[in-house]
């Protein structure tokens, strides 16, 4: 059995019978760890996401390497994900090592020129049997190295949508209604029109970024209106920093990451729990298989 796997059947099972599959972003071995673990418990379909940063610094075939072999374990099957990746190189090494699931991050070019190598890179990467994301209209806040603080028109408009999806033969769509990567500085207000209007033109799962601090009732409505995925980064970062945190005023002499990073790790699992909960995942495994 081939443990990692592509979205493609994921996401469209998702999206046929109204739920979403949640995209974790992982950024170490604790992580990683806590994703799998929870998903098994729950019995829930589950992605992976790694940026071009976290590859970077885990190192590609590690990653692959410690996924494989966890799945195998946990005789589950996972997707490993590229995360915002950007650059053609990159991506294709990446799916010759082994993985099978890539976003290919346009959507700061025009759209011909975003057309123009998401195309190229979906190509490639169903050469491969790999699963592809695109991005039109963009989110500001940090994600990784890019960070975009001011955006003229950030959101997608349907046309636009319409027009890539078309033109590339693309698996899923990340689109812009509202959302931003990182912390939230004011309560963010989503279009769900325009959500509405995306879904009704194209033919292809929805992909819902910067899920973290949007609450659970608008994440469901947008679900209900067409996303089948739905990204999560932030909140990790923050129940596994704040955990470690507050571990160290309390027990500033303390040395063994055995015993932090355990509490760290039960932060991160509540949080797991809760957005496979919220997306409505939980259960879905073996109806996929």
């Amino acid at each position: 059995m081939n443990h990692i796997i592509n979205s493609s059947y994921l996401l469209n099972h998702a999206r046929k019978f109204g739920y979403a599959v949640p995209a974790f972003n992982i950024h170490n071995l604790e992580t990683i760890q806590v994703v799998m673990n929870i998903a098994k418990e729950l019995e829930s379909p589950v992605i992976l996401a790694g940026t071009p940063g976290t590859y970077s610094y885990a190192g590609v075939q590690q990653i692959i390497a410690i996924v494989e072999s966890m799945a195998a374990e946990n005789n589950q099957q996972v997707v490993l994900h590229l995360d915002h990746h950007h650059d053609f190189e990159d991506i294709h090494h990446k799916i010759r090592s082994g993985i099978r699931s890539a976003m290919i991050d346009g959507s700061a070019m025009p759209l011909k020129d975003n057309i123009a190598i998401t195309r190229k890179v979906t190509e490639l990467c169903h050469y491969y049997g790999c699963s592809v994301e695109a991005e039109i209209g963009q989110l500001v806040g940090q994600e990784d190295d890019l960070i975009v603080e001011d955006v003229d028109d950030p959101y997608t408009h349907p046309e636009d949508a319409r027009l890539l999806v078309e033109q590339t033969n693309i698996d899923s769509l990340a689109v812009a209604i509202g959302s931003a990567h990182g912390v939230y500085k004011a309560t963010p207000k989503l279009d769900f029109e325009r959500l509405q209007k995306i879904a009704r033109l194209v033919d292809i799962p929805l992909v819902l970024h910067g899920a973290s601090g949007i609450a659970d009732s608008d994440v469901q409505k947008c679900i209900q209106m067409g996303i089948s995925k739905v990204n999560v980064a932030t909140d990790l970062k923050l129940a596994f920093a704040e955990t470690l945190k507050s571990f160290f005023l309390e027990k500033p002499g303390s040395t063994d990451p055995r015993e932090y990073n355990q509490l760290a790790k039960a932060a991160m699992a509540d949080v797991v729990r809760h957005k496979i909960i919220t997306c409505g995942s939980a259960g879905r495994i073996y109806s996929v298989e």
